[in-house]
């Protein structure tokens, strides 16, 4: 399921199925992408933060078009203890391959992988972000 932004709408909370990982993208192009996403992050509780939370930044194919620091997305990152992808999603091989990632996150997130939690896995991703 997509949402633009959070809070997600009330209505149908009842038929909404359980959030095993939420993918915050972030366009390094756009400021607005990286204000909506810090804007949304108050609406998570901080449960979330333990494994199920992630940052998905595209277009860092072209520095010369960023309009947000990578510094800043880096922050976001380390302040909530959540892994961060970088990506070019106009690139199919790239695109692919992140799909796959986010797919095995999912899974680990969702409990489908035996002997791997969600606290695990980030843990153990953080551990080499940090050499």
């Amino acid at each position: 399921h997509l949402a633009t932004s959070l809070p997600l709408p009330s209505e149908g909370d009842h038929l909404r199925p359980r959030i095993d990982l939420i993918v915050f993208m972030i366009d390094i192009k756009s400021k607005y992408s990286l204000k909506n996403v810090e804007a949304s992050l108050a609406h998570v509780d901080a449960s979330f933060f333990l494994g199920k939370v992630c940052f998905l930044v595209t277009g860092v194919g072209r520095v010369n078009a960023c309009s947000i620091e990578t510094s800043a997305v880096c922050k976001l990152g380390e302040t909530y203890c959540s892994p961060m992808i970088f990506c070019e999603l106009e690139l199919e091989g790239i695109r692919v391959a992140t799909a796959q990632r986010l797919l095995r996150m999912l899974q680990i997130c969702a409990g489908q992988i035996p002997g791997v939690s969600a606290l695990s896995f980030v843990s153990l991703m953080r551990s080499c972000d940090d050499d």
